[in-house]
């Protein structure tokens, strides 16, 4: 093992996970192109099998467009509960390996080995043991990176897709990342990585050229980190717990250029649902609330305040409906999003001189117990009825536990 790294982290991720299930459920589809689209309906791609990304079909890509350039693509709607199954049964088998584990989104994990390194006789070793042991559970390959840092760790991952393990020792992180652009680094955007162009840094290599400091005064804390990561020395521990949400929000990608405001509405209203069933999950409330249209010119957005704390899926539906009835001027809609801000623990409170409140309360405690019985759908308000058919996805930061672990799916509904 490399008892001399400061730290050994190793960063586990599926090959193409999605689509890896699909095939494996599927024997006609192993070999052959397939992609997942979000139901049956769907017309993006959310992700694709290793066959069609070689014939250049993408994640993100549409459907359509990605017909033009494979004919024969195999189109599997999404199973969020299969996948999110499949992805407990593969994080309790990392957590044999070390406590310190980090799941990071649906499909991969980061793993600390610095305490537990005198079990282990070679870093290499480790990551093939990993790989055995989730194919023996799951039937599905992963790919491994290895090295003395988080970043560092998950670039080397993706290395030698599908299957591969690859060992990047900390002193050849800085010249491992060098010749790749800053945008390749998790965490660098569009935006950020405009400011740094302004210095004139494209390349991670580049990065030691500009001082830290004006990293730090740009965007504080996260530009520090940003200017390390980029050097090979990301600072980032593995943290194995889910740290409280700051923010709790769905949001949907909607019908090219949608003008009907029935749907549009429909499609607020199901998210608002969304976000107060998690709220209200969780123990949770909120009194500011952000509400988003996307439309061809950009965002038409506009954040709305209660009067007290709350979780009240219908409450949170009328300031949806106001931003529609206020600003939305029939222009046509690309994607929603709702977003209840700055959460904190507590129940909707009772108020003793608001029967309408404690009403709505009542309501929302008999929707739940139904709900949680008898499958999501059970029982819902008038204005999600549209929405039954509307299949969920699974968030790329949903985890096995926590606030990130719902998914609401109907024990009916076809996925």
């Amino acid at each position: 093992m490399a008892q001399h790294w400061s730290r050994i982290i190793l960063h586990v991720d599926m090959d193409a996970f999605f689509a890896q299930i699909e095939q494996r459920d599927e024997p006609r589809y192993r070999g052959k192109p397939v992609c997942v689209t979000n139901g049956q309906l769907g017309s993006c791609i959310i992700t694709c099998s290793y066959e069609a990304r070689a014939l250049g079909i993408k994640t993100g890509m549409r459907l359509s467009e990605a017909r033009q350039l494979c004919p024969q693509l195999i189109q599997c709607p999404s199973r969020p509960s299969v996948y999110a199954s499949v992805s407990t049964q593969i994080m309790t088998i990392l957590e044999t390996v070390s406590p310190d584990l980090e799941v990071f989104s649906v499909d991969e994990a980061f793993i600390d080995l610095s305490r537990c390194r005198h079990l282990y006789t070679h870093a290499k070793a480790v990551g093939v043991h990993i790989q055995e042991a989730i194919f023996s559970a799951t039937g599905l390959t992963c790919s491994v990176g290895v090295s003395g840092d988080k970043t560092t760790a998950k670039l080397a991952s993706k290395r030698h897709k599908p299957s591969g393990v690859t060992v990047i020792p900390p002193w050849l992180s800085a010249s491992t990342l060098a010749p790749l652009k800053v945008t390749d680094i998790c965490g660098i955007n569009k935006g950020i990585a405009r400011f740094l162009a302004q210095y004139g840094v494209y390349y991670c290599g580049q990065m030691a050229t500009l001082p830290i400091d004006v990293m730090a005064k740009r965007f504080g804390y996260l530009g520090r980190r940003l200017w390390y990561m980029c050097l090979g020395q990301d600072p980032a521990p593995v943290t194995p717990h889910i740290q409280p949400p700051k923010s709790i929000g769905h949001g949907k990608v909607m019908p090219p250029d949608t003008q009907d405001r029935a749907v549009i509405l429909s499609f607020l209203g199901h998210m608002a649902e969304k976000v107060a069933v998690r709220l209200r999950t969780h123990h949770m409330t909120s009194q500011q609330f952000y509400i988003g249209l996307r439309l061809r010119e950009g965002w038409l957005v506009e954040t709305y305040k209660t009067v007290q704390a709350t979780d009240d899926g219908a409450l949170i539906f009328q300031l949806a409906k106001a931003l529609v009835e206020q600003h939305w001027q029939g222009e046509g809609v690309f994607q929603c999003q709702v977003t209840a801000l700055r959460v904190q623990l507590g129940s909707g409170q009772q108020d003793l001189f608001s029967p309408n409140a404690n009403k709505a309360s009542a309501v929302n405690q008999v929707m739940d117990e139904v709900n949680q019985r008898y499958g999501v759908g059970g029982v819902v308000r008038a204005h999600c009825l549209q929405r039954l058919a509307m299949p969920d996805v699974i968030a790329p930061a949903w985890r096995p536990t926590g606030h990130r672990a719902s998914i609401h799916i109907r024990s009916d509904q076809s996925l």
